[in-house]
């Protein structure tokens, strides 16, 4: 499995949207990555290179999770990573592909968490983002390779869009039993450790840092074409179907924790 961010940018008005999902990346990658690629954040005994150094492998077991990063950070473009999950048993873990700008106060973030769950269970996939800051919102949804979020650049009706700060790619595996499954009703078997997930063929194509004045708008970005301005009619109907048949929760309906939607909800389409 293949998992996207694409993150586009805003020099253009016609291009209005991040699309989270899961595709085959083919083409347009400039970056083929491997374990060089990456720098570990969080406990190195616990991550190990596989394959002659073309995937990682991450452990979790009782005395720890782990985690990595790309070296360098990125503004537009898109990237992938493909993923094994932890298989079988995997109730109480997250494993987690994301973007984010390392920032403090005020950070933007792109990202994915995959859920465990018990044996025969799927997994559930939350999507979070953050733009400027702000963002408390998710969608926790189980999916297939169609585009499962789409965020809207409504900069225009005052709604923060992430295209100011440049983000790094992270990935993290660590245990979550007080929440990640059933609200925490399923705790993590350690009987089963160590948990195992798998990282290979990161792709991308973007603006390193730094930026944005590196990122400004060119016809030659292929983010910047008409295929990319929106989805298709064949990725928008797999979109609106995976909503209806797999989406378990949208803040944006929400209405005992959001009485008032947040002005991004009443501002999609």
């Amino acid at each position: 499995m293949s998992i996207t961010i694409s993150w586009l940018s805003t020099d253009v008005s016609s291009i209005e949207t991040i699309v989270t999902g899961w595709q085959l990346i083919n083409e347009y990658l400039t970056i083929s990555g491997s374990s060089r690629d990456f720098k570990v954040t969080w406990s190195e005994s616990h991550i190990r290179q596989i394959d002659g150094g073309r995937a990682i492998q991450l452990v979790l077991d009782q005395s720890s999770g782990c985690g990595f990063a790309s070296k360098m950070q990125y503004l537009f473009g898109r990237v992938s990573m493909r993923i094994k999950l932890i298989p079988g048993d995997s109730a109480g873990t997250v494993t987690a592909f994301y973007m984010n700008s390392d920032t403090d106060n005020i950070r933007d973030e792109l990202d994915f968490e995959f859920l465990g769950n018990r044996t025969g269970q799927p997994y559930t996939v939350q999507t979070n983002i953050y733009a400027h800051g702000k963002g408390d919102e998710s969608k926790e949804l189980t999916c297939d390779d169609v585009p499962i979020r789409v965020y809207k650049n409504n900069e225009a009706k005052g709604i923060p869009y992430p295209k100011l700060q440049s983000m790094g790619v992270y990935s993290t595996l660590w245990e979550a039993d007080d929440w990640a499954t059933r609200g925490g009703l399923e705790k993590i078997d350690w009987s089963k450790a160590p948990f195992y997930a798998y990282y290979k063929d990161f792709d991308i194509e973007g603006c390193p840092v730094p930026g944005p004045a590196n990122c400004a708008s060119n016809p030659r970005n292929w983010w910047e074409g008409a295929t990319y301005q929106s989805l298709n009619a064949v990725e928008a109907r797999k979109y609106r179907w995976v909503r209806m048949n797999h989406m378990i929760y949208d803040y944006c309906t929400d209405k005992s924790r959001y009485p008032v939607a947040p002005p991004e909800c009443m501002a999609r389409v």
